[in-house]
Parts: C-alpha cells; structure tokens; sequence
C-alpha cells in the first residue's frame, strides 16, 4: 500500500487503473481508459472472501494493462478514521502481498453520495441507481485519482 502521492512514481505512462469501492457485501469495479482521463464503471462484485477478490483484480489486471489499483477509504466526515477505514486498511494490506500491482488509497468521502447524484442528473430511474451504485462509486473513486493525476 502506497502513498497517493506516489502513483506517478509507479505506473506506466499508457497503462490503466483499477478504482474499487469495497463494501462489506458488494465490491464495486471501475477502470479507467489507457490515457487515465475517464473513469468507467465496470461491475459489481458480490464479496465472499478476500481470495476471490484477489482473483479477480488479477484477472481484470492482466486482461486490462492495469498497473495500479485504487481502493477506497472511508475516512470519517472529521477526517479522522474510524472502524471502516481500517477494515479497508486490513484487507488491502492482505491484498497487497498477494499481488504485485502498486495499490493506493483514496479518500472517498461522499463517492456514494456523489455517485447517485450524477447518476440522478443522467436522468436514470432509481432501480438501477441503486442496482449500479457501487460500480459507480468505484468510477467516482477513481476519477478523482485520474483528476488528481492530471492536474
């Protein structure tokens, strides 16, 4: 786990990343395209245990010319960190001795929040808001990153 600080130290010039919103139910997914400027939403993964996770990302990452994955971190409105934030911390600590991609956290206050109310401006009924929030939150993590990068 690195230092967002870090990220233009450690990843390709046309490579992808990975945005994930982790939930203690669902996973949302993200990716951004090889230039980094867009975010998009890409799935939702039903969370079972943290091996198929790491399946996963792998899987994703290999396909996809990923080299970063952005998790992340639900840092308290005070911005302190509380029993979430380090639960996130817990497990992409795991994740990280299993895969061999950099991984960052990201603060991600409001990115649900934030996630449902673009997706509302886009005029989509709320079934599907609420069905596509976590690939969404994943996309409004990673955009962040990707504005963060390119400024």
């Amino acid at each position: 786990m690195m230092n967002i600080n870090e990220i233009k130290n450690h990843i390709n010039k046309k490579s992808r990343l990975i945005g994930v919103d982790m939930g203690s139910k669902r996973v949302g997914l993200s990716i951004s395209d090889e230039n980094r400027k867009i975010a998009t939403p890409l799935k939702t993964l039903n969370y079972e245990n943290i091996q198929i996770l790491i399946s996963e990302l792998e899987k994703i990452a290999n396909e996809n010319n990923v080299h970063g994955i952005i998790f992340g971190n639900p840092i308290n409105m005070d911005g302190t960190e509380g029993s979430s934030s380090q639960s996130i911390k817990d497990k992409v600590k795991l994740i990280s001795k299993k895969i061999k991609i950099p991984i960052f956290l990201w603060d991600e206050r409001l990115s649900t929040v934030g996630a449902f109310n673009l997706s509302s401006q886009l005029d989509i009924n709320v079934t599907k808001r609420v069905k596509n929030i976590d690939e969404n939150a994943a996309a409004f993590i990673l955009q962040g990153v990707l504005d963060f990068l390119n400024n």
